[in-house]
């Protein structure tokens, strides 16, 4: 992938306070003109734009999403920092600090820090283009449509972006902790993504006569009840989340429908708990199924059900020895910064979790919470913002970590489990 490509001299004396000025300045930017998943066009075209300006050797990946790399003055290892580009159907609302870079784009909204990420990721670029004496390769990701599963993890994997990779790192922005603070968890960290829909059938007919009809709406309130009451027998409270977003069903307040759509979905932090749930929705609509069987030839075939289950996001699962690592790395850089190392999990998504299946990495959560600042609404909210100060942080995490990994690999890899060149293990 990486190509040597003309060095761009930046100016030497770059403060940290023009550099934190730029990135807010892209920031909001982005804000201002935010796009759906995998109609990322325009955004693409302007990352594609200061990655030029920047020197930077870049390439579309999986339609709206770019890839590029700054290769160093070495043979080395390659590491891979990802952000997500995408804007949420959300129709942002004015605030006492959003006036100056508030959505353009009506019924959009970056509502879950993916501008943040962004400019976080120029800044490590920007640094790093400054400073080129480093071992190896930094491959930039910028991917498109994290909020829709399947994602865009996958197709930038199917393209190509991890080939020659040796560790990946991505980072979120969340209001669940103060800001500027770091929150990391070793092993399973957010949970997998899994939607359910059910098309219950039954008979429809007038209200006024129901031993003529099998009631779909009873149907569902049974099931939904059901399946409640077996899986809180069966699992911990704390091994998952189910809950029902959409019931949908009849038009006539007289009239029994003939069937009733359920649309739902669950979260959990292990496959066997997935597994246990999906094969417990089944159990629970063969048992409703049973129960308002009716005798006769009207009802042959009735009732009945249709079940789509469909497994999104896989858990996210950070690196014990690659997170391990980050930790005693932002200690020692980041005296002053406040750490978590053990991160509550959280049934929050990532399509992240894809590129974890493919390489050691770490996923790190960036605080933004600040009541002084009134920053406290949650990620999706209409009034979700950033702590901007924090961006810097982000920034000088990226462009740490990724720099003492490309430096010292050795101390990030687990040797037994990493199959990658063991030449740049040699020091384990």
């Amino acid at each position: 992938m990486c190509r040597r490509s003309e060095v761009i001299s930046l100016r030497d004396d770059q403060s940290a306070e023009s550099l934190k000025a730029w990135i807010i300045r892209l920031r909001r930017e982005f804000h201002q003109y935010p796009e759906l998943s995998f109609e990322e066009y325009n955004t693409q075209n302007r990352i594609l734009k200061v990655l030029g300006e920047l020197g930077i050797e870049a390439r579309k990946i999986a339609d709206t999403g770019v890839l590029a790399s700054i290769c160093g003055t070495m043979p080395g290892p390659c590491i891979a920092l990802r952000t997500d580009t995408d804007g949420l159907q959300v129709q942002e609302e004015t605030t006492e600090r959003n006036s100056e870079y508030i959505s353009r784009n009506d019924g959009v909204m970056h509502a879950c820090g993916h501008d943040g990420h962004m400019s976080m990721l120029f800044g490590a670029a920007k640094l790093f283009m400054e400073n080129r004496d480093f071992p190896g390769e930094v491959r930039l990701i910028f991917q498109p449509a994290e909020e829709i599963p399947p994602g865009g993890s996958e197709r930038v994997i199917a393209e190509g972006g991890l080939e020659g990779v040796d560790a990946v790192m991505g980072m979120h922005i969340f209001t669940n902790h103060e800001s500027g603070s770091v929150g990391l968890r070793p092993g399973p960290f957010m949970a997998s993504t899994n939607r359910f829909e059910v098309t219950l059938k039954g008979k429809g007919g007038h209200i006024s006569l129901p031993k003529q009809c099998i009631d779909p709406v009873r149907m569902a309130v049974d099931f939904i009840s059901s399946l409640n009451s077996a899986l809180e027998e069966k699992l911990d409270k704390e091994k998952y989340i189910l809950g029902v977003g959409r019931i949908q069903g009849g038009a006539q307040f007289n009239r029994i429908p003939d069937s009733v759509g359920i649309l739902g979905s669950y979260r959990t932090f292990d496959s066997e708990t997935t597994e246990v749930i999906d094969l417990t929705i089944k159990e629970c609509l063969e048992k409703v199924k049973e129960r308002y069987a009716k005798p006769g030839e009207e009802f042959s075939g009735l009732p009945d059900y249709e079940l789509d289950i469909l497994h999104g996001y896989p858990v996210l699962v950070n690196d014990p020895f690659f997170t391990d690592a980050v930790n005693l790395k932002l200690q020692e850089s980041f005296p002053e910064l406040t750490i978590y190392p053990e991160l509550e999990k959280t049934f929050a998504a990532e399509d992240f979790a894809s590129y974890l299946q493919v390489v050691p990495g770490v996923f790190i959560s960036l605080g933004t919470r600040n009541q002084k600042k009134g920053i406290v609404e949650i990620n999706h909210s209409c009034t979700f913002d950033i702590d901007e100060e924090i961006l810097s942080t982000g920034t000088q995490i990226f462009y740490t970590i990724s720099l003492d990994f490309l430096r010292h690999p050795e101390k990030y890899l687990n040797r037994q489990k990493y199959h990658g060149p063991q030449k740049y293990l040699e020091k384990a």
